[in-house]
């Protein structure tokens, strides 16, 4: 599927193989794994070269891919998957900020989109999503305002960023915050919490529209109780 927020587009894939690492094998559970990649005009004043093409990736690339691989298995119910992988692949066409966040909230379109597939195929004996989840970025910016969703432009300014990954429910996945200056009251952290989680309820709300235009009921994909 293709995600975009503002100027950053995301590509989201979700690919299954019916095998599970090896440390997993004969344990009857599932995996999910993610990775991620910066096409090399995503970043239209410059071209970079490919991560995977004659260079190792980079440290940032894979710590991305690992909060991914992180925030969408926290959305799947592992031991009732069976012993398969699924691999969600995010590729960045094009990025104006947010590129992780972005990357969690279509992953997980992706992820169920795969999911229904594995329903109608037979090939899962029940619902296997906990609940939906997403993530988006929050910031303090020079005047102490915050902002929601950050752009390149904002992101860079200010004074504190924080990429939060959450459920539908407000359930925290992951933080990640820096402050670039001086350090932050608690108050104005909290505040970029609440602000975050609003963020994230509405990004659920979007990817249950997304996936019923696409012919998918998201209730009938989550575990009930």
């Amino acid at each position: 599927m293709l995600y975009r927020a503002g100027g950053t587009v995301v590509l989201c894939t979700a690919s299954v193989e019916a095998k599970v690492p090896p440390f997993l094998e004969g344990k009857g559970k599932g995996w999910l794994t993610a990775e991620y990649q910066m096409h090399p005009r995503a970043n239209p004043p410059r071209r970079e070269s490919r991560d995977g093409r004659g260079k190792a990736p980079s440290g940032r690339t894979q710590e991305i891919q690992r909060l991914v691989g992180r925030a969408l298995r926290a959305a799947v119910l592992l031991e009732r998957l069976g012993e398969m992988t699924i691999a969600i692949d995010c590729d960045v066409l094009e990025a104006d900020g947010g590129t992780r966040t972005a990357s969690v909230t279509g992953g997980f379109v992706a992820l169920a989109l795969a999911v229904a597939k594995l329903h109608q195929r037979g090939s899962l004996s029940g619902p296997v999503l906990r609940e939906p989840v997403a993530a988006t970025s929050v910031g303090l910016l020079k005047d102490d305002s915050i902002a929601l969703d950050l752009v390149y432009v904002e992101d860079s300014a200010a004074e504190v960023d924080l990429n939060v990954v959450a459920t539908t429910a407000g359930a925290i996945i992951e933080v990640q915050g820096t402050a670039e200056g001086a350090p932050a009251p608690r108050a104005r952290i909290d505040a970029m919490l609440d602000l975050a989680l609003k963020g994230v309820t509405e990004l659920t709300r979007l990817q249950g529209a997304t996936l019923a235009a696409a012919g998918v009921k998201l209730d009938d994909l989550l575990v009930k109780g």
